[in-house]
């Protein structure tokens, strides 16, 4: 199936009352258990790459793996770019293929994160690439996005409303308690905030750091109506372990398919089970 925009999953997700995953890949193991789960469990699924997968991988590369993994299969798959911070390399992703970007631009004042995301919406709303815009500061690390915890700042429903008035992003990721990377904490979301951001925009909304968010917090965030949920850390994490079990058990062995195989199996079971939560699976 060809790529498809993230306008066209999430849509359905809204009317529907579900979710769906947004998922990291750093490489083809990662990309390949994410469409692997995704037909699976009959889920719409977002592979998304970060600036640091893009330099590690290669543009090209990313492009040419997602693809050829989602010619395969009969799901929607969505290419995102997640947190492109350079307009340069976001305008090049939408150049070479991805089929939604992100402009964060939350390290800015207000006026230059409006204008930028504008100047991006402008530019891929021409070719059918949604457009995902960042308001508020989500802490924690993210590549090249580091936010100290005490910089990070909830999202303001009134800035929000202006946000998409004047950018028209597709979809919004919002601050509203949850952090990049691992929690040394478990997160407590602002339900109200989020509540009030949503009643009050046309723009899906998106939650950033959502590995490691209990499951009970997730279902009631997608009942109060975000669509799109990011996950990375989790599948990383759940990758190493897996890895570094199987190098520990089999010292000897030196054949990369064999070593990184366990670290595809638990990445996918990690990610079919997220599917399962957000209420996609079963939604292709």
């Amino acid at each position: 199936m060809n790529l498809v925009s993230l306008r066209e999953v999430l849509e359905p997700a809204a009317e529907g009352g579900y979710a769906v995953g947004a998922f990291n890949a750093n490489n083809m193991e990662i990309v390949q258990a994410i469409i692997e789960a995704a037909a699976e469990e009959n889920s719409p699924v977002i592979v998304q790459a970060s600036q640091g997968a893009i330099r590690y991988a290669g543009l090209d590369f990313i492009v040419a793996m997602v693809k050829a993994a989602a010619g395969g299969v009969k799901i929607p798959v969505v290419l995102h770019l997640d947190h492109g911070t350079d307009y340069e390399q976001v305008i090049r992703c939408i150049r070479y293929g991805f089929s939604s970007v992100m402009y964060d631009g939350s390290q800015l004042p207000l006026e230059e994160n409006i204008a930028m995301t504008r100047r991006v919406v402008e530019i891929a709303r021409a070719v059918g690439v949604s457009v995902e815009g960042e308001l508020g500061k989500i802490g924690g690390t993210e590549d090249d996005v580091t936010v100290e915890e005490r910089e990070a700042l909830l999202t303001e429903p009134a800035e929000a409303v202006r946000f998409v008035q004047e950018t028209e992003v597709d979809a919004l990721a919002v601050a509203v308690g949850t952090a990049h990377g691992p929690y040394k904490f478990e997160p407590a979301l602002d339900y109200p905030r989020l509540q009030q951001i949503k009643e009050l925009v046309s723009a899906s909304i998106v939650l950033h750091g959502s590995s490691g968010v209990p499951d009970e917090a997730i279902k009631k965030a997608v009942a109060l109506g975000v669509t799109k949920f990011n996950i990375d850390t989790q599948i990383r994490q759940a990758f190493v372990q897996a890895v570094s079990a199987y190098m520990q058990a089999n010292p000897e062995d030196i054949d990369p398919r064999k070593i990184l195989a366990p670290g595809k199996a638990a990445a996918k079971e990690i990610i079919k089970e997220k599917m399962r939560l957000f209420g996609c699976a079963g939604k292709a």
